[in-house]
């Protein structure tokens, strides 16, 4: 079977010199299947040089490798790839089968996981080297790349066949802290973890490294308090209804989004929405009878910056009571809002911002004499609040989008009155025996 054809574009070279420290302006620039690839040389001559290896590839119909960009005769043994390059690798291989909201996870990691496996002797990075990694290891990337970060990495980072558990242990060590030397939570340092961990078994499995270079975990890591993912939520920290009800009064002013963001959060309290799906609500999404109960159905979220996707936990239809049915009444109404808009948005039209949001939701706080709470912590509320009301596990996990399970192991301290009940029932038995 003949070998499909690629489309290789090369294009001129550029000179993006905007000042005289920049050491590399010269930008050869070239596409393969439309993902953009570039490189920066030092002087015209040597882009020019560059550009002229890649026509004599493509003019001679050498297969160009699609994550490099290179002619695959160019490319190292497997063991000698840069651990950047493979990250990069790893990352299009993996790219089409997360959701965004892994795809931001997993550069999140890497680009605080690539630049601690460097050669002993290399300078400091670059500051703006992590933004660097951001932009450039996502597949098809049409960022330009920072010459400066491009040229420290390839200099003073190791191939994946240099590392050994020894470097593993330290770099692991330093990968569970932040900048300053200050220890993460537990739950972000797992997540960095896996991802670093299972980027590098990958080339294992590929059979690049004989073994997985990543040090066994310390015996005792899964039972140590320090290191569990404590999920459960301090009930006695969440304010009672009535005081909910005030706070979320007290986040309207003078200032005109001020209303905006006290019905985002009552829609996070009587709802029990995510903020990512409160910033994706429509008027179509909303059922609003003139008396009684509404309906929301939940069915986008915010997933990345303003890209609409699926709600984490898949779309669900939540009742909500009269007090915010009425609340969005009024809203729709006053912004003449049409099925389709977004409820929730600028005067630029834009999403708002969460930490706008954040600082109204403080100041309502400390003004009714509350100590600081989360915008989150609403949706804690939520539940709490219908638990303590009675009402049945399974409908608060549907209407919160979790399951039985982790409802109960989430807000174990708000099934307050199954105690007394189960003590009756107990000595019912008891007794007529």
């Amino acid at each position: 079977m003949a070998r499909p054809v690629q489309n290789v574009k090369i294009f001129g070279v550029q000179n993006r010199q905007s000042s005289n420290r920049v050491k590399q302006p010269w930008i050869a620039r070239w596409s393969i299947e439309g993902c953009q690839h570039s490189r920066s040389f030092r002087t015209k001559t040597e882009a020019e040089r560059f550009r002229g290896l890649l026509v004599h590839a493509q003019t001679t119909g050498e297969p160009f490798d699609t994550t490099s960009g290179e002619p695959l005769s160019w490319l190292p043994a497997p063991a000698d790839i840069q651990v950047h390059k493979w990250a990069k690798r790893w990352l299009e291989e993996q790219w089409p089968e997360w959701q965004p909201r892994t795809r931001v996870s997993a550069l999140e990691a890497l680009a605080r996981f690539v630049p601690l496996l460097i050669k002993a002797e290399a300078p400091p990075p670059p500051s703006r080297l992590r933004k660097h990694l951001y932009s450039a290891l996502p597949p098809c990337s049409d960022a330009l790349p920072d010459p400066i970060c491009e040229v420290w990495l390839d200099r003073w980072s190791l191939t994946i066949g240099q590392l050994d558990r020894g470097l593993l242990a330290a770099v692991e060590s330093r990968l569970m802290r932040t900048d300053d030397g200050r220890p993460l939570s537990a739950s972000t340092a797992s997540r960095y973890r896996k991802v670093a961990r299972a980027c590098l078994r990958r080339a294992v499995e590929l059979e690049i490294l004989d073994a997985d270079p990543w040090p066994p975990a310390p015996r005792g890591r899964s039972r140590r308090k320090a290191m569990r993912t404590k999920r459960r939520v301090d009930v006695r920290q969440l304010p009672d209804p009535e005081t909910m009800a005030r706070a979320i009064g007290a986040i309207a002013t003078h200032q005109p989004g001020s209303h905006k963001y006290k019905l985002m959060t009552a829609v996070v309290y009587y709802g029990g929405l995510r903020p990512s799906e409160v910033a994706m609500l429509r008027p179509r999404a909303l059922e609003l009878p003139p008396v009684g109960w509404g309906r929301i159905d939940v069915v986008e979220a915010d997933i990345s910056y303003d890209e609409s996707g699926d709600p984490k936990t898949g779309p669900r239809s939540v009742p909500i009571p009269p007090v915010l049915v009425e609340m969005f009444r009024n809203w729709v109404s006053q912004h003449d809002l049409k099925p389709d808009d977004l409820l929730f948005r600028t005067r630029t039209g834009r999403l708002p911002q969460r930490s706008n949001w954040s600082r109204a939701w403080q100041r309502a706080l400390r003004q009714v004499g509350l100590s600081s709470l989360r915008v989150y912590d609403c949706r804690h509320a939520a539940a709490t609040t219908w638990l303590k009301a009675g009402a049945p596990l399974g409908e608060v996990a549907r209407r919160m989008g979790h399951s039985v399970e982790t409802l109960v192991s989430t807000y174990v301290g708000a099934i307050t009155g199954d105690e007394a009940l189960a003590n009756t029932r107990i000595e019912e038995v008891l007794t007529s025996r």
